[in-house]
């Protein structure tokens, strides 16, 4: 049986903490302190390596979690399928669900083909597809507290 790419992911970890720690990831057994393993350089070399096993392993779980037609084009069938479900009443969302598009996709595109204007959308800017509502309270929860990107200089007084 073949080793999926994440099982690979998950051994390569194991091997890199092991060496992190000193170990032999084949015996367990404490590695030579003269090792090069052993070296800050190294050590800081595989702690990256694991950071970017834990991106990658993060990025394919947020990926698993959209629809399956994500960022793929949109054929002329399902376009005129699209256009017929929408004018036969039907919501985006359920829409959104049948073509396993984000619901984001699915207004935008109903916006292209002008059956929707922009101000009947749900979704707004952000790949999340929040609605406008959440999109204003999430960027002002994320501005307070926050110093302005420019700031003026305070003049400095001079000493007589």
């Amino acid at each position: 049986m073949q080793e999926s790419p994440a099982d690979k992911d998950l051994r390569a970890g194991q091997t890199l903490q092991s060496l992190i720690q000193g170990l032999d990831p084949r015996t367990g057994e404490a590695l030579p302190t003269e090792s090069v393993l052993q070296q800050a350089e190294v050590l800081r070399a595989l702690l990256a390596a694991v950071a970017a096993l834990e991106q990658s392993a993060a990025r394919a779980q947020r990926r698993s979690l959209l629809p399956a037609n994500v960022g793929r084009t949109w054929s002329s069938e399902e376009e005129d399928n699209l256009v017929a479900e929408f004018k036969a009443g039907e919501t985006p969302e359920a829409i959104a669900r049948r073509h396993r598009r984000t619901l984001r996709a699915i207004e935008a595109r109903l916006e292209r083909l002008g059956l929707l204007k922009s101000d009947q959308r749900v979704t707004r800017g952000g790949f999340s597809g929040v609605s406008d509502t959440a999109h204003v309270r999430s960027v002002r929860r994320r501005a307070v507290g926050r110093r302005p990107l420019l700031r003026t200089k305070k003049p400095r007084r001079r000493s007589g």
